[in-house]
């Protein structure tokens, strides 16, 4: 008859190899939501500051589109990373106001290293985050 102890000998190793990849799957969907919402935060500041440096005040024969360019150039410079991509686009109302809708697309990743954004073909979705700010371009000569 055997012994008590020598009936769970191993039962520690089966159970850590069960558990592991599932700690390892948590930690890494932690990791990307707290960086995801890390970068949420950073993209609204950068990004707002931006509208409100280049689009309120244009330079002289820069329209709106150019100032949406140089809101990219921005907000890419700020956030530089290879999981972001950013967009930004710009509308005008009858009043003359201009909308900069900013849109910020996140791709997880494996603790900082490029994960494969397609699986068997089939496209991984990014997570998105937009942010909007209506200004009121100055007009040169123009009352208030």
């Amino acid at each position: 008859m055997a012994a008590k102890g020598s009936e769970r000998a191993g039962q520690m190793t089966v159970e850590l190899c069960v558990v592991f990849p599932v700690a390892i799957a948590i930690a890494v969907i932690a990791t990307n939501a707290l960086s995801f919402f890390g970068c949420c935060a950073e993209f609204d500041r950068v990004g707002r500051n931006a509208v409100r440096t280049f689009a309120a005040v244009p330079a002289y024969g820069q329209d709106s589109g150019f100032a949406a360019g140089r809101v990219k150039a921005a907000i890419e410079g700020s956030l530089a990373a290879d999981n972001l991509e950013f967009d930004v686009a710009v509308s005008r109302d009858y009043r003359g106001y201009a909308e900069y809708g900013m849109t910020m697309r996140f791709h997880p990743t494996l603790f900082g290293m490029g994960l494969t954004r397609e699986v068997f073909g089939v496209p991984l979705p990014a997570l998105t985050h937009e942010s909007q700010l209506v200004v009121n371009p100055y007009k040169p000569g123009g009352l208030l």
